[in-house]
Formats: C-alpha cells, sequence, structure tokens
C-alpha cells in the first residue's frame, strides 16, 4: 500500500508539502498541487482519515438529522447544506428521525461515536436536556432550545401574510391545515400569525391540526375531504406546507372545487414543485437555500470556536401565483 512518503518521492516534493496540499495549508503553486494529485492518483494513495483527524483534532463530518429525506423540503435542504458544507470541506452523515424519540437518541450516539465536529438539528423530539448535554456544537431548525443557536423563517409573519391575502381576495370562511400543536416547533407561530389576522377582521377561523406524524401523507386526503364535509362553505385554506396545499388542489380537484374561483389556496415553503402545478401555487417562501448556508455557516464558526447569535430569523415572502 503506497504511503505519503511514496507520493513525495515520485512528485520530487517533500512530505510536508504533500501533507500541505491534502490539509489545504499554506500556499502551494497550483503546479504543485495538480501534479501531488496526479502522482496519489497513479498510485492509487488514499490518505488515512482517521489518522488526519487526530492530527487536526477534527474529522471534517457533520451531523444532519431530518425527519424524512422523502418530504421535498426536508431533501431541498439536506442538498444546499450538503453544497454549502463541502465546499468548505466537511463531509455530511445523514440521519432520518421519522419524528422517532429512540431512533433520534441512536442517530446522536452514532453521530458522537464518529466524531462528528457538530450536528445540525432539523428534528428534535428529545427533552431540552438531551440537547443541551451534547457539549458540542449544535445548530437547530424551526426550534428554540436552551443556549443552542437557532434558525427559522419569520413564522408569524408568514401566518399573517398568507390571512391578509386571502382576507383581500374576498375570503370570509377561511380555514388552516396547522402541524401538531403538541410538539414544541417554531413553525406553530404561523397559525399564531393567521389567527390574530382573522381576528383583526372579525373572521372565525377554522383549525385542522395534523397528528403526530406531521409529515406522513397518506392521511392528507381523507382529512381534507372531512374538512369539505363539515365546513362546505370554506372559501380559502392556508396549508402549513406546500406539500399539503397540493393534497388541496388534489381533493379540490377530485370533488369538482375549483382553485381559485371556488377556492382560495396558499402554501408555505415555496418547493420547486410549487411552480411546477397547474394553476402555480401561492405561496410563503421559506429562502431555504440561505437558511441553509447560514447554517452551515454558523455550525462552522462554533466549531472554530466564535461566537454567533442565539436567535436568527429569516425574513419570508409571499409569493403570489394563480390558486388565490
Amino acid at each position: 500500500m503506497p504511503t505519503i512518503k511514496d507520493v513525495a518521492e515520485k512528485a520530487g516534493v517533500t512530505v510536508t508539502t504533500v501533507s500541505r496540499v491534502l490539509n489545504n495549508r499554506g500556499y502551494i503553486s497550483q503546479e504543485t498541487r495538480d501534479k501531488v494529485y496526479r502522482v496519489m492518483d497513479e498510485l492509487q494513495y488514499r490518505p488515512n482519515e482517521i489518522a488526519r483527524s487526530l492530527s487536526r483534532k477534527r474529522s471534517m463530518m457533520l451531523g444532519l438529522i431530518i425527519p424524512t429525506i422523502a418530504h421535498p423540503f426536508f431533501a431541498e435542504m439536506a442538498n444546499y447544506i450538503e453544497n454549502y458544507a463541502f465546499a468548505l470541506g466537511y463531509k455530511i452523515l445523514l440521519c432520518n428521525s421519522r419524528l422517532d424519540r429512540v431512533k433520534e437518541k441512536e442517530y446522536i450516539n452514532m453521530l458522537k461515536s464518529h466524531r462528528v465536529d457538530g450536528m445540525i438539528m432539523g428534528s428534535h423530539t428529545l427533552d431540552v436536556q438531551e440537547y443541551v448535554k451534547l457539549r458540542q456544537p449544535v445548530i437547530t431548525f424551526d426550534r428554540q432550545i436552551t443556549d443552542i443557536p437557532y434558525i427559522s423563517s419569520d413564522n408569524y409573519q408568514g401566518g399573517v401574510l398568507a390571512a391578509q391575502l386571502l382576507i383581500d381576495r374576498g375570503c370570509r370562511r377561511i380555514a388552516h391545515i396547522s402541524g401538531n400543536l403538541s410538539l414544541d416547533v417554531l413553525g406553530n407561530r404561523r397559525l399564531e400569525g393567521f389567527l390574530d389576522t382573522l381576528r383583526k377582521h372579525a373572521l372565525e377561523p377554522i383549525v385542522i391540526e395534523l397528528g403526530t406524524d406531521v409529515f406522513e401523507s397518506s392521511g392528507y386526503d381523507r382529512m381534507i375531504r372531512s374538512l369539505f364535509e363539515k365546513e362546505p362553505e370554506v372559501d380559502g385554506l392556508f396549508a402549513s406546507s406546500d406539500i399539503i396545499a397540493l393534497h388541496v388542489m388534489k381533493v379540490c380537484s377530485s370533488l369538482g372545487i375549483k382553485v381559485p374561483d371556488r377556492m382560495k389556496l396558499i402554501g408555505y415553503d415555496d418547493i420547486s414543485l410549487a411552480s411546477l402545478v397547474e394553476p402555480e401555487l401561492t405561496t410563503i417562501r421559506q429562502p431555504l437555500e440561505a437558511m441553509s448556508r447560514l447554517a452551515v455557516d454558523l455550525i462552522d464558526k462554533l466549531i472554530r470556536g466564535e461566537k454567533v447569535p442565539l436567535e436568527n430569523i429569516v425574513p419570508v415572502t409571499l409569493v403570489e401565483r394563480k390558486t388565490c
């Protein structure tokens, strides 16, 4: 098996130079870098990552725990995070928790055993102390945990924007399909903004709450049909995600309810599918790419021992398309 010394000898450079190329440290000319990498390929040399991580006291790995990669929002988030993390030299260990406490705990233990430099938590079902006692860099998405920096879109303002647009479009019997309100997530502030806005206009809201596994879409259609059966006069609906809104469009189509003529509809997230359906979905855009970049930037700073803001709230925007 070739060694770093073999690479140095064949490339005509010192072992220190090869080490600097591998660790991207110090000034090395592009010509020398290309020569070292060419020799590595010829010799099929692969650095010992365990030894490298011990020498620099960093594994250059990050853990990312999300509810499910099958959900488009988290798939897009994981894609952005991996892209920005890779640009900084990190590799990602991706974990699907399915909002299962036991599974999430096992994944956290696994990430610790792999000596990841930090964790980005898009799923958090454990008690607060479980996260606090990790004693390593952690960033959370959409949940506020004591002394742990978090990132969130301005969920309250998103609820306000959605409710106000539905009112401006003439809706008077307005419903909201919310997340599970027993989960301590900042996304539930969308409901607060929605309710406050309707009450200012003396309108009585209709709120439908999702079950414990809010990302399990198999029951969405049944829940939406039940809403329309119980509340046939609903003329406006704000869904807490674009995926739910797309299911509303599907049910409306099967029931002969025309969107937006009979039913005005607004989603939340602005995933890529939102502009690909017909009619195109009006939605509240979370700047997911910017939020993902911020997550990587914050975790990198924490790993380097820098201080970062505890609260990181990112503005949302209303994207008006054809469903409202």
